[in-house]
């Protein structure tokens, strides 16, 4: 599997989370623990960015998901 497929799978999971619990993207920011600028989760989403390990996981913990069904794309 290409990278970008990869990416662009786990962005569409993470999309699909937050939308299913009726978050915006603004909203995740504001849930997430540390500094993120709301962009990057439109390009994270999108597949347009890598994201680091550490942001993945805050975006699970924000979701209130465990990072391994975050990724999880099988």
């Amino acid at each position: 599997m290409e990278k970008s497929e990869i990416l662009k799978l786990v962005g569409k999971r993470i999309k699909e989370v937050r939308e299913s619990k009726g978050i915006s993207q603004v909203e995740l920011v504001g849930k997430m623990s540390g500094e993120i600028d709301p962009t990057n989760i439109s390009r994270i989403e999108s597949g347009r960015t890598n994201p680091t390990v550490f942001t993945l996981f805050r975006i699970a913990e924000a979701l209130e998901i465990s990072a391994k069904d975050l990724i999880d794309i099988s």
